[in-house]
């Protein structure tokens, strides 16, 4: 699976959440410190108990925030790739029909970035969708759940090896050395000038696949031990943030991995969250 598979929507600059209370939650879902923070996601393929981690405390409070507003409430699980990941949060699903193209709608700010290293893409993960962005920061509401697969030897290597070309390219985009560079090509995209474009590309590309200043990523032995037994997405490790993860429901995630969908990832019948709430932890 690409790194473009996961590029999910174009959204607006970064900002951060919307106005409101502090931290974007009301008194009422505001939590006790140190008290893990469960959810039960209600689908019509069954039920999906989440942890969210205190490590990504933005993508936390923010998924909070929509949970106390319904936002999730009758949305799509609007993309899913077996053996890969199923998506929802395109909040223009709720009443689309079997014709509608979806995955570029969600609510205008972006969630900084939270990448952990200690997180990382095993089967059940928690993440944030995102466009690709220099700064890696997250979709506003749109999030997937890991199925992934059984990770060898081999793979892992492979998949480290992919790892740092995003990192690579992340880096790369990221060094104002290459801001000239970078500046010429949006100008060429604002004058439509194909051939420049191309051009610039091929420099980018090339200049992206020799880019070696950052610490190459190697993929911790535990994480392999998990990869190896349960399986996940270890590709998108250090890319993308993951803010949690399944507790009960597995076989759930793996029901709707398995519907048939068509070419553009959609299921052909609808996968639909009915609800979403936080567990009384009393």
């Amino acid at each position: 699976m690409s790194l473009k598979s996961i590029l999910f929507l174009f959204i607006p600059l970064l900002t951060s959440f919307l106005p409101g209370e502090k931290n974007g939650l009301s008194k009422s879902m505001e939590r006790v410190e140190g008290q893990p923070v469960r959810i039960e996601m209600v689908t019509n393929y069954g039920r999906i108990v989440l942890l969210l981690y205190d490590e990504t405390p933005l993508h936390r409070d923010n998924f909070l925030k929509l949970i106390e507003n319904k936002t999730y409430d009758s949305l799509l699980f609007h993309r899913v790739i077996k053996d890969f990941m199923i998506q929802a949060g395109d909040i223009q699903s709720k009443n689309a029909d079997s014709l509608s193209r979806l995955g570029s709608s969600d609510l205008p700010y972006q969630i900084p970035a939270e990448i952990v290293p200690t997180l990382y893409h095993k089967k059940g993960a928690l993440g944030a969708a995102r466009t690709n962005n220099p700064q890696r920061a997250s979709s506003s509401t749109q999030f997937y759940i890991v199925q992934g697969k059984i990770q060898n030897d081999s793979l892992l290597t492979h998949n480290e090896n992919r790892i740092n070309q995003f990192l690579a390219r992340h880096y790369a985009i990221n060094d104002p050395a290459n801001k000239p560079l970078l500046d010429s090509l949006e100008l060429a995209r604002t004058n439509k000038d194909s051939l420049e474009i191309n051009r610039l590309d091929k420099r980018i590309n090339d200049m992206v696949a020799g880019y070696s200043n950052f610490e190459r990523y190697r993929i911790p032995e535990v994480h392999r031990q998990v990869y190896q037994s349960i399986g996940g997405s270890p590709h998108l490790d250090q890319n993308y943030t993951v803010f949690g993860e399944v507790l009960e429901g597995i076989e759930v995630v793996d029901a709707i991995a398995a519907v048939e969908t068509n070419q553009q990832d959609r299921p052909l019948s609808q996968v639909r969250i009915l609800s979403v709430r936080v567990l009384d932890e009393n």
